[in-house]
């Protein structure tokens, strides 16, 4: 495919709620996670935009249309004494895949981290997404084998919140 002409990335703001919420719509059926989508405008709005935003996100356009963003938000590492980002979303229209939005999407990320001096930005990948891995690697990133992620959500959550 031929390169996106005139890429942008832009802050989100909150009049990007509602597109936001359609990207992420797509992100979960793109994964095969469409029965996990339980996030509303309203919730998108609030973490982004509410009193304590809880992420970041940047939207890419080809002229005036969205065609893709990146949901971030900042970690701390004990070992480096200095914050981190975490990608929690890189997406991109199916139209405009293979066309660099992407590499410009997570360019403007890093350099987010680089600018408020962080020690690292990391993301997680699906195993079967074996395209996002060759491109996040053919950019120097490393996968962290060592690490496995675990996760406390739902009921389990709530009976270790009364441990």
């Amino acid at each position: 495919m031929t390169p996106a002409p005139d890429i942008r990335i832009v802050p989100a703001t909150e009049r990007d709620t509602a597109t936001i919420h359609s990207l992420i719509q797509g992100l979960a059926e793109y994964e095969r996670l469409q029965d996990e989508m339980e996030a509303t405008e309203d919730d998108v709005r609030e973490a982004l935009f509410g009193d304590w935003p809880a992420a970041e996100a940047v939207l890419a356009y080809a002229g005036a249309e969205v065609v893709g963003y990146a949901m971030f938000y900042h970690t701390f590492s004990t070992l480096l004494g200095k914050r981190g980002l975490y990608l929690e979303d890189l997406f991109v229209v199916p139209a405009f895949r293979k066309r660099g939005v992407g590499r410009r999407l997570l360019s403007a990320v890093a350099r987010i981290a680089v600018e408020r001096r962080c020690g690292r930005l990391e993301w997680s990948v699906l195993k079967w997404n074996e395209s996002a891995i060759r491109f996040y690697e053919s950019l120097g990133a490393v996968p962290m084998g060592e690490w496995i992620v675990y996760r406390l959500a739902g009921d389990a959550l709530a009976r270790a919140a009364d441990l």
